[in-house]
């Protein structure tokens, strides 16, 4: 197996522009070239102007005869163009998704992305065996409209939000997509944004089933040139969103698994991963915020830990968490502040769970438990004191922050969508209960 070298995959047809020339020049040049964004530069560093930024900027009234050195635009990380591919991974989880590679001056010889890598992944080193449904399973914070919805306000939530997109559905069902470039192009034309979204969304969309593997995940990516995956199940009924990232963290995990049973063939993955495979271990397990298990990696933990329980005949308890009024948070403090109440959270949880129970972010401010040995009696005394432990507790910007716990017993015979959605409706009774408050089920 061959891994290239960043000059054989970065792309060389890079926009740019300096750093001196004003917005409006920066917009022109996006036009003209039909891109979503421009590189940005001045004698030492890079920049990305990106056409979510550019709607921003207009939503702000921001005069686009202003000088580009005079607005916030974000750092492009650079790598050496002779570097190998592998050299790339401790940039994904990076929120910018481009890399810029540089030559031995400094000078910029192309731009890397995420599409650039992924289609460079062998998919015959996947693992077939593991379904898309397996990283989206129970899906609930897709970034979702109504078909009916007026286009100013998914416009307006893009931006508060940093949405990339937002799908659009019907019902249940998908039936269109708004990105960033769409926005550019609806700026551009001038049109009505009063009208509903409907008009101007992307339609008809390609959607793949939950129960395709991973292999034909990236076949599909790399054939359609997606940078994202739209998910549906029998029903065509939406379920969530597969970017990129989680892909290639996939694929990579799987070359360090390749790396430990067939080093003697795989000489070169050996030599390449052996210091950084650490690394890319704890990036397809953890939530690169938080440090927390991820989604994929909790839901592994659970079948292990079921089975030890059914072996057994121990008791487990699962709790699902949700930060009250997060979104205010946001809102009113920034994004910024919220992660560091999201960390500030997640410490929390640490300080107060046992060694054996097992802790992941489950998705936007909601955390997830599992509480081996612990009966659902037990674990609505533990709940309760992280609860008042997390109200009392000093946040960020000296902001006071409350929860609201919905708890459950696992059960056996049964999977971990069936525990989750019990949980969740204790949580959800929770929340209907004025909050900051324990409800078991």
């Amino acid at each position: 197996m061959k891994f290239p070298q960043i000059s054989d995959v970065a792309s060389r047809s890079v926009v740019k522009i300096g750093i001196e020339h004003t917005i409006e020049d920066a917009v022109e040049k996006m036009y003209g070239s039909e891109h979503r964004n421009v590189v940005v530069e001045d004698q030492v560093n890079y920049y990305i102007l990106t056409a979510s930024d550019i709607l921003q900027l207009k939503l702000k009234n921001y005069d686009f005869k202003t000088p580009l050195n005079k607005i916030s635009l974000r750092n492009i990380p650079t790598i050496n163009y002779k570097e190998n591919i592998l050299d790339t991974i401790e940039y994904l989880d990076n929120p910018i998704e481009y890399i810029c590679a540089v030559d031995d001056s400094g000078k910029i010889y192309g731009i890397l992305t995420h599409t650039d890598i992924i289609s460079n992944i062998d998919p015959e080193t996947l693992m077939e065996n593991y379904r898309i449904g397996d990283l989206i399973n129970m899906n609930k914070h897709i970034q979702k409209c109504s078909v009916d919805s007026q286009t100013s306000e998914v416009l307006c939530e893009m931006v508060e939000n940093n949405y990339d997109c937002i799908v659009i559905v019907d019902g249940k069902a998908p039936v269109g997509i708004i990105t960033t470039k769409d926005i550019m192009q609806l700026l551009k034309d001038g049109v009505d944004l009063s009208k509903s979204i409907e008009i101007y969304m992307s339609s008809p969309i390609e959607a793949l089933n939950e129960n395709a593997s991973i292999k034909e995940a990236i076949n599909f990516m790399k054939e359609k040139h997606f940078k994202r995956i739209i998910i549906t199940n029998k029903e065509n009924q939406l379920v969530g969103l597969i970017l990129q990232r989680e892909l290639i963290s996939l694929s990579y995990s799987k070359w360090a698994i390749l790396m430990k049973q067939y080093s003697s063939e795989l000489h070169e993955i050996n030599s390449l991963l052996e210091k950084k495979n650490k690394k890319y271990e704890k990036m397809a397990t953890t939530d690169p915020l938080t440090g927390l298990y991820n989604r994929y990696k909790f839901a592994e933990l659970f079948v292990s830990e079921y089975d030890t329980m059914v072996k057994r005949g121990n008791n487990m308890s699962l709790f699902m968490m949700d930060i009250d009024f997060f979104k205010s948070i946001n809102d009113t403090h920034g994004h910024n502040v919220g992660d560091k109440v999201l960390l500030q959270i997640s410490n929390l949880l640490l300080r107060y769970l046992r060694n054996v129970d097992i802790v992941g972010r489950w998705g936007g401010e909601e955390f997830i438990a599992l509480l081996p040995t612990a009966t659902l009696e037990n674990g609505v005394v533990l709940t309760n004191k992280i609860r008042e432990a997390i109200e009392q507790f000093d946040m960020a910007n000296h902001l006071k922050v409350t929860a609201s716990f919905g708890i459950t017993e696992v059960k056996v015979g049964e999977e971990l969508i069936d525990t989750v959605n019990r949980a969740d409706k204790a949580l959800y009774e929770a929340k209907n209960s004025g909050r900051n408050c324990v409800k078991s089920i």
